[in-house]
């Protein structure tokens, strides 16, 4: 499974790519609201840090003022992925994209209906928001099976992201569906990380080690 950091915020995303955990990033206008820069700005220094895959959401609704976001959002990097909304004028926008070459992510995909349109227009990624169906009493990894299995049946290149992640939970059980792809908040991602029994137990390991005779030879502490 890819990690992309679902993040505007470039210290972020910089201490991702330390760790060797960051495949890509995933921005929306609100994360980028949050920077306080200009849109442009902050995804110009995305695009040149990250070698991987960059999702820019285009802000348009409709066709022609979606097409021409995205070209020009093309020319920020060979790693560019347009972000384009779930609704008609988006799927008429990520089946011209794609026959041009241009990568493209569904997002805002809520429903095993949308994810086969996604995939039928051509879509790169599709990305459904799993935190905000558990937000509405539904439940978001459920979708994910249900996507992945109709992508199965046919065959389908259209690779699944699963979005709105919450916890750990969600990253464990998209891994254990085979979901291609899981964008997680920086914080998320740092929770993967964590066991309480780890803690308890490293902080043993040194206490013990304290207690060990230090001969000339021994590791500086």
């Amino acid at each position: 499974m890819k990690f992309f950091i679902d993040t505007a915020d470039v210290g972020e995303i910089r201490k991702a790519l330390d760790l060797g955990l960051c495949d890509g990033v995933t921005t929306n206008p609100s994360l980028v609201a949050k920077t306080g820069r200009p849109f442009e700005d902050v995804l110009k220094e995305i695009v040149a840090l990250v070698q991987g895959p960059v999702s820019a959401e285009v802000t348009s609704v409709a066709f022609d003022g979606m097409m021409r976001e995205a070209h020009h959002y093309a020319k920020f990097g060979p790693n560019v992925v347009i972000k384009v909304p779930l609704i008609l004028e988006g799927l008429k926008a990520v089946k011209a994209l794609t026959t041009e070459g241009i990568r493209t992510n569904v997002t805002l995909c809520f429903s095993p209906s949308q994810a086969l349109l996604a995939a039928k227009a051509g879509a790169t990624y599709v990305s459904p928001f799993v935190g905000r169906l558990d937000d509405v009493s539904e439940d978001g990894m459920a979708l994910i099976a249900q996507i992945l299995e109709i992508y199965r049946n046919y065959e389908f290149g259209t690779q699944v992201l699963v979005a709105s992640v919450r916890n750990p939970l969600h990253v464990v059980q998209a891994a254990r569906m085979g979901a291609d792809v899981a964008t997680i908040p920086f914080a998320v991602l740092t929770q993967l990380a964590q066991h309480p029994l780890t803690d308890l137990g490293l902080a043993k390991f040194l206490a013990d080690w304290e207690k060990v005779p230090k001969g000339k030879g021994s590791t500086p502490a």
